[in-house]
């Protein structure tokens, strides 16, 4: 009789045990439940006010597929601010106080194509396919002669949400009073022709191909054939040859125009 008292004792300590184990559990589930819940809220919040703030063009030019998708991505810390070139000075620094991060002042941009071809390129052979320049490239890297240049289906056009873009001469050119520098073109392009470059800036290269200059004027009238003129003009030592083009240091650049001048080729354009 003794030994079974002293059994039901421990049975009954046993039971105690797993009493206070399961009731600890059941306010650490709940705890973790409310912390959840609370943090899914904060988050919540601040991603609708992110939003709220952003300009809503669903561009794609920040790598997303719309604001939203971006909005969330800067509430996770996976994404940076600079990343949006459309929304405004202003509703960026409201962001910025809403992540908890310093907020700095973007230079303006306006994108370019960096391209003179289009008629004034040769063609390798007659393109009937989609009038899509993801589809042409597929086939050799595209019709024209030059692999580096516009393949002049349009793309760019149909991306731009601000119709900044048109063909000229069967190839993309911007126009810089519409463009707000926001990236859908940058993205759309398969050859990867566009480039941000400061509002103020006077002059681009519009060029991208780095063959030697006889490759070059084999098949394009103004492609750049890489003969240092404009980098031995510049007086401010701003333009450096690199893989047979030239690349501009826009805070050197004091906008003077004699590399304009100096190009033999006019691969280097003026914005105004």
């Amino acid at each position: 009789m003794q030994s079974m008292l002293l059994q039901s004792v421990q049975w009954d300590k046993v039971g105690i045990v797993i009493g206070i184990f399961a009731a600890i559990a059941a306010v650490l589930v709940v705890c973790i439940l409310l912390v959840a819940k609370f943090c899914k809220v904060n988050a919540d919040e601040k991603i609708e006010k992110i939003l709220s703030n952003l300009a809503g063009a669903n561009c794609g030019g920040c790598g997303c597929t719309g604001c939203a998708g971006f909005a969330e991505k800067l509430c996770k810390g996976e994404a940076c601010l600079a990343d949006c070139h459309v929304t405004e000075a202003d509703k960026k620094k409201e962001i910025a106080e809403v992540l908890g991060v310093p907020f700095e002042q973007d230079v303006p941009t306006v994108s370019v194509c960096k391209c003179s071809g289009g008629k004034n390129a040769a063609d390798a052979f007659e393109y009937a396919g989609a009038r899509d320049c993801n589809e042409q490239a597929k086939l050799s890297g595209g019709a024209k002669a030059c692999k580096y240049g516009c393949l002049g289906d349009g793309n760019c056009v149909r991306v731009c949400p601000e119709e900044a873009i048109c063909l000229k001469e069967e190839r993309a050119s911007v126009n810089p009073d519409r463009c707000t520098s926001c990236g859908a073109c940058l993205s759309a392009c398969p050859k990867r022709l566009f480039e941000r470059i400061p509002a103020d800036a006077k002059v681009y290269i519009a060029c991208s191909s780095h063959d030697k200059g006889k490759a070059v004027m084999d098949v394009c009238k103004f492609g750049c054939i890489a003969c240092g003129k404009c980098a031995k003009t510049c007086p401010s030592g701003a333009i450096e040859m690199v893989d047979n083009l030239p690349v501009i240091d826009y805070e050197k650049c004091i906008k003077c125009g004699k590399c304009a001048e100096a190009c033999p080729r006019h691969t280097i354009q003026t914005r105004y």
